[in-house]
């Protein structure tokens, strides 16, 4: 019996809207302070977390109905694991430079609450469609976010937005957005990373509020 009624619309759009991992679950966050210094990692980590997601998503869905209850964790682990490890090989072998940019915390996608998190409470309960669904817009979601928290860190900590290429490291576009002399280096270290995701946290409850007071009025007929 499948638990979550939800259509597949609904299903896809929760990881980027209204269940945000990094906004409404504050998962993933070791990962969103750390790697966010530049929208090359930002989105290198993303893609990353996308692909193991929606392909460990799809694994554990499949298997749900003869994995005994007693050992599911390990083996959700056994599985995240090994496509956290085919994913390093690749990057290794044909994007070294982002590899190496993020360094140890790619091989911490294993522990990521996101993937384990998605794999207990969702994929191990749905069909595979509805679990890759979720994983793809959890992915999306946490993409989205630690982008818009890279992108404000970048241009803040060295008034450059820029962008290069993964495999060649040849840039594809730098512009100078803040003169030199009035960028604020503080972004650039995790202090920065602390105070840019405060920020945003604030501006999305900010929003989420508003939106609630606008349902409430409309529901009561636009009376205060």
């Amino acid at each position: 019996m499948e638990e979550n009624k939800l259509s597949k619309k609904d299903i896809f759009t929760a990881g980027i809207l209204r269940e945000n991992p990094i906004l409404s679950l504050f998962l993933g966050l070791c990962s969103t302070l750390a790697i966010t210094t530049n929208i090359n990692n930002a989105i290198g980590m993303g893609l990353s977390v996308i692909v193991i997601l929606v392909l460990s998503n799809l694994l554990i869905s499949m298997i749900r109905n003869i994995t005994p209850d007693s050992i599911r964790i390990p083996v959700y682990i056994i599985i995240i694991a090994t496509l956290v490890k085919v994913l390093e090989m690749f990057m290794q072998a044909y994007v070294p430079s982002l590899y190496n940019a993020l360094g140890t915390f790619l091989a911490l996608i294993v522990v990521n609450c996101i993937i384990l998190g998605r794999a207990e409470a969702f994929a191990a309960k749905n069909t595979v469609v509805d679990s890759a669904l979720d994983g793809l817009g959890m992915g999306i979601g946490y993409t989205l976010v630690i982008f818009l928290i890279s992108l404000i860190r970048q241009v803040l900590s060295t008034g450059v937005l820029s962008f290069y290429h993964p495999l060649t490291t040849e840039t594809i576009f730098s512009f100078q957005l803040i003169p030199d002399g009035y960028t604020i280096s503080l972004f650039g270290e995790p202090a920065g990373a602390f105070l840019t995701f405060a920020c945003i946290i604030a501006a999305a409850i900010a929003l989420q509020d508003q939106s609630s007071r606008r349902h409430t009025k409309k529901q009561q007929g636009g009376k205060a």
